[in-house]
């Protein structure tokens, strides 16, 4: 596969904005239900040069993520991901957060990445347990209008 990870353009940050829409409980993951994770990915001024997106050799969008260091760029760096809808539960989670992490390694002084799941979704916490990433902290925080349990799981490179 000849996949491609560039810079989030305004187009796809609109895509991902207002079409992405998940089933069942993953609806959790549309970016219309948190106001702030919203305005965030449609604004370039707030995405930053944070947000990335992920196309199929006939620039097709797949996925993005937002990688950002948390610790003053010491190498510590939290990814956040998603994967198209239509493209969830099809076993190519292992491909996707495996050019995520080639990319971060390759154009990040990266040490550690720290990934933050929701708690319910388990089939997340699966997947990156079988990449090597370990449960470091489980915590609650705000968002989608609640508070909601997490699970931060962490790998060092």
């Amino acid at each position: 596969m000849n996949e491609i990870i560039q810079p989030l353009s305004q187009k796809n940050a609109l895509i991902i904005a207002d079409d992405w829409h998940y089933s069942g409980q993953y609806a959790f993951y549309d970016m219309t239900a948190d106001p702030e994770d919203y305005q965030e990915i449609i604004n370039p001024v707030l995405r930053r040069d944070a947000y990335y997106e992920f196309l199929d050799h006939q620039q097709k969008l797949l996925g993005f993520f937002v990688i950002e260091p948390i610790d003053g760029n010491k190498g510590t760096y939290e990814i956040g991901l998603g994967l198209a809808p239509s493209l969830t539960g099809h076993g190519l989670g292992k491909n996707f957060l495996g050019h995520i992490i080639s990319y971060a390694i390759t154009h990040f002084s990266v040490k550690k990445i720290i990934l933050d799941v929701a708690e319910f979704n388990v089939r997340a916490q699966r997947l990156y347990r079988k990449a090597g990433f370990k449960q470091s902290r489980k915590h609650e925080q705000e968002t989608n209008n609640s508070t909601y349990t997490f699970i931060e799981m962490t790998k060092d490179f």
